[in-house]
């Protein structure tokens, strides 16, 4: 009896596993020409780098095509920006310092360089760092003083420098040694990177400058470059970050001796230029050819059931508008959202659903995918010297999560289901020539930035973004992601599937930009949908534990008991249904993305 029944337990499972798990999609390499070299050079064998390896580092990365030229219009792709007294421009020519081919990540070492083909008239403000396991992509501003007075100018000397740490006594694998110096400012000024020297000699006063500190702000420390026994190099970025902040990243990095939770003697710009914020931003046209440059290629999974629809398509096919107290005699929606509700207000007053008639509402779930099309807000960041190119995109529904239980894939009825859908992607574009710097991809409630180095190119400068299987999630490449919440056993967790196939959407075709608010009033019009602050979707709930027995009944043993830990740390979103709030409520709108 035993045997038999671990027979039939071993089909049933085998089946099960069979019967729920999709196309596993496959890693595909960036697309994209050869990057050009750099310096390499040669060193010892103690470390885990070896001579005969080539590291990601000695390669420079270079976008597919070249960066357009752009049409004529203000200051955007002109090269330099006026902050008030101080111009900057952007560097992206380096001179290799010192190498380091142990620590960082992968444990590959990383890289100092500083800004070379400074232009006339300009000084360096700081070197660049970064790991030697990415291509060589950065940029580091440098500047020019352009006070009106020479008796207060932006930019003066250091009095000296302090030596905060050298490699020269380590026993690690390393080009020559390295000496990091903190310049000293003159009172007024602060600094706003640090001079990397290969000799133990202090380096010149004029090989750096400080800054006026009522052109500086706060900074914060960001992710890390390098670490090695209580000496951490950091990315800096600034403190206020958002449409309204006029702060900016330098592109310089930030050293700290003795651990990350020693104060920060370093600073970051500010812009106190009040129009540069706006006259360094694209006009239209100029956001139509950026937009046609670098425009995503969104894939969804070649399973997936619940496809994007443009606004209009919902509204005209049967969306309904739902008020509380009043439920019984929804109205339709008007073409454009014209008679939703224009209040800033996130109540419970008001929700849209999808038709009331079974037939349509089936049909109207699965979206329409020749309507599709991504609607665009265009922002300031970082005092102007960015613009961010919001792409949202519209799902009438986002379809049931799956769960993965080791090697089985679980159905989770209707866990995850919801009516109404938001996600993007974000453009980060440098001001100074118009190039595509990073990339953010939503991912249900949080989201990640990925430079362009690691972004798949598909034709010229457009990149791939996978959607994934029924949640909509944007990825920068194809694969299965385990959304895992708090639960940290490996291989459990929401199955989030990509893979590309032929439902696909170039983003830049047939685009709205629906906000672009630096440009004035009355240039972009704002549709009224976009104004709608409550939910895309009704609020809905149901017996969870049910919906959890459904699936538990076909489990025994130790994969009930993985499953029963894993649903008790499941985000709160997925307990229920409950409609998105529409791209204006989202704190990226007048943020950062994170």
């Amino acid at each position: 009896m035993m045997k038999t029944m671990m027979v039939v337990s071993f089909i049933f499972s085998f089946a099960f596993a069979w019967m729920t798990t999709p196309h596993e999609a496959r890693m595909v390499p960036a697309a994209g020409p050869a990057p050009a070299p750099v310096e390499a050079f040669s060193v010892s064998t103690k470390g885990p780098f070896k001579n005969n390896q080539t590291l990601p580092i000695d390669t420079t990365f270079k976008l597919p095509a070249p960066i357009p030229v752009w049409p004529p219009g203000n200051g955007f792709g002109s090269g330099i920006i006026n902050l008030g007294g101080l111009q900057v421009a952007q560097i992206s020519t380096f001179n290799k310092i010192w190498s380091s081919y142990e620590g960082g990540p992968d444990n590959v070492g990383a890289t100092v360089f500083e800004p070379s083909g400074i232009p006339e008239g300009f000084s360096m403000l700081g070197c660049y760092s970064q790991p030697n396991n990415k291509p060589l992509f950065g940029q580091v501003l440098v500047a020019k003083d352009d006070s009106p007075t020479s008796n207060n100018p932006a930019l003066k000397e250091p009095l000296d420098y302090t030596l905060i740490w050298t490699s020269e006594s380590l026993e690690i694998n390393q080009n020559g040694s390295a000496y990091f110096w903190l310049p000293t400012p003159p009172n007024g000024y602060v600094a706003v990177g640090h001079v990397v020297t290969a000799s133990p000699d202090k380096p010149s006063l004029d090989k750096i400058r400080c800054v006026r500190s009522d052109l500086t702000d706060q900074l914060e420390a960001g992710s890390s470059i390098w670490e090695n026994k209580g000496f951490n190099i950091y990315n800096t970025r600034p403190t206020k970050r958002g449409t309204q902040a006029l702060t900016l990243v330098l592109g310089t990095f930030i050293a700290q001796n003795g651990g990350s939770n020693g104060p920060l003697f370093m600073f970051c710009l500010r812009n106190t230029n009040p129009n540069s914020t706006t006259t360094s931003m694209p006009n239209l046209q100029q956001i139509d050819a950026i937009v046609q440059a670098y425009s995503p290629i969104m894939y969804l999974h070649p399973d997936e059931e619940y496809l994007p629809s443009s606004v209009n398509w919902f509204f005209s096919n049967g969306g309904l508008l739902y008020k509380k107290g009043d439920e019984s005699n929804p109205s339709p929606i008007q073409p454009n959202g014209n008679n939703l509700p224009q209040d800033p207000n996130n109540d419970d007053s008001y929700w849209l659903d999808l038709p009331a008639d079974e037939t349509n509402r089936e049909r109207v779930k699965k979206g329409e995918l020749q309507s599709a099309q991504a609607y665009l807000h265009i922002k300031p960041m970082f005092g102007g010297t960015y613009t961010d190119i919001a792409m949202w995109v519209y799902y009438p529904f986002n379809g049931p999560a799956r769960a993965k239980i080791e090697f089985f894939n679980i159905p989770l009825g209707k866990i995850g289901e919801h009516v109404g859908d938001w996600e993007h992607v974000t453009l980060r574009v440098s001001n100074f020539n118009g190039e595509l710097q990073r990339v953010y991809f939503s991912e249900h409630s949080g989201g990640k930035w990925v430079d362009s180095s690691d972004l798949e190119f598909k034709s010229g400068n457009k990149f791939a973004s996978y959607a994934s299987l029924h949640g909509h999630a944007f990825y920068s490449k194809p694969g299965l992601v385990l959304r895992t919440g708090n639960y940290n056993n490996n291989g459990i967790g929401i199955r989030n599937d990509t893979e590309s196939s032929d439902k696909a959407v170039d983003l830049g075709v047939g685009f709205e930009v629906v906000s672009a608010e630096y440009l004035g009033p009355g240039i972009v019009v704002e549709p009224p949908w976009l104004n709608y602050y409550r939910e895309w979707g009704p609020k809905i709930t149901y017996d969870i534990a049910n919906e959890l027995k459904k699936v538990e009944k076909f489990l025994t043993g130790k994969l009930k008991k993985l499953f029963e830990k894993f649903v008790s740390k499941l985000p709160s979103e997925l307990l229920g249904e409950e409609g998105p709030t529409g791209p204006k409520v989202k704190n990226s709108w007048s943020g950062d993305e994170i």
